[in-house]
């Protein structure tokens, strides 16, 4: 069965009953040069056990059965299972979960599925859900690799260099647990319904430890998100609302400057091992008042 085909896409979901979800961002692919290169980039040969997010009928389902030992599927919409019950009918190493990704414990459907066995994450990700997706793949600290198809602005966002437009609170979130990679563009047509935007296959390969080393985690990312709520204002601006509570804004300024950064410079213009030694000179700081 091509589950790329248009024909056969209409006639198993008509059999099926089944109408497109806008709330649920269901978009399915009709290139069938799509989910054969995600599945092989994703590294499901070599790690053997894949969990994907929102199968939908099951194109990229498919090549990873092709590939891994072991595809465990997680899908929120449960009339997509009886759907997938007839499209991967011919596999033996899938399994379908139904669930919501954003609620589910994944290092416990790992260690339940695979044991202490090595996963890779693999998912055609709704775009509403983007961001606290991937958030939950990396905070789970389950998978060797992630590999994710997304909007392709986020995917550019994700790998922005500091100084650039793309450059976000979230790039540096993703960077400081991952490295970040784009492998291809997706163009909109290569789906139904056809998406207002292009696609791009990112793939995240999770760090054995953080990409800068900071003595308050918690502290680093408070700072990142002040720096970018405010990203048209001053450093020292931008982190007033975070830390006036503590220091006056002349100290904040000086704050800055021990960290070896001029007053007046943007937050988006920190490298991560900015904000880190910001971090550290700033926890060293309060410490010292409390």
């Amino acid at each position: 069965m091509n589950l790329c085909d248009m024909d056969t896409i209409r006639d198993v979901l008509r059999r099926h009953g089944f109408r497109f979800s806008r709330s649920l961002g269901q978009n399915f692919l009709t290139d069938a040069s799509v989910p054969q290169r995600i599945a092989e980039q994703s590294g499901a040969a070599e790690i053997k056990n894949v969990v994907e997010i929102g199968p939908g009928m099951g194109c990229l389902t498919a090549e990873l059965c092709r590939r891994a030992e072991k595809v465990v599927a997680v899908e929120l919409d449960r009339a997509l299972l009886p759907v997938l019950d007839e499209t991967l009918a011919e596999f033996d190493n899938f399994e379908v979960v139904q669930g919501d990704v954003l609620s589910l414990d994944l290092a416990a459907l790992c260690r339940e599925k695979f044991g202490a066995a090595h996963a890779a994450a693999c998912a055609n990700l709704p775009y509403y859900i983007t961001t606290p997706a991937i958030t939950a793949l990396l905070e789970s600290r389950a998978f060797d690799r992630i590999t994710v198809m997304v909007q392709k602005e986020v995917a550019q966002r994700i790998c922005a260099a500091p100084g650039t437009a793309a450059y976000s609170a979230f790039s540096i979130f993703v960077q400081y647990h991952a490295a970040a990679e784009i492998l291809f563009d997706v163009p909109a047509d290569c789906f139904i319904p056809q998406p207002k935007v292009d696609s791009a296959v990112l793939r995240l390969t999770p760090l054995d430890a953080p990409a800068v080393q900071t003595r308050n985690e918690k502290l680093f990312f408070g700072l990142v998100r002040a720096a970018f709520n405010m990203r048209r204002k001053t450093l020292v601006n931008a982190l007033m609302p975070a830390l006036s509570s503590s220091l006056s804004k002349e100290e904040i300024a000086e704050l800055v400057r021990a960290a070896g950064l001029e007053p007046n410079v943007r937050g988006e213009r920190l490298s991560l091992a900015d904000f880190a030694r910001l971090t550290d000179t700033a926890d060293a700081l309060l410490s010292e008042r409390r």
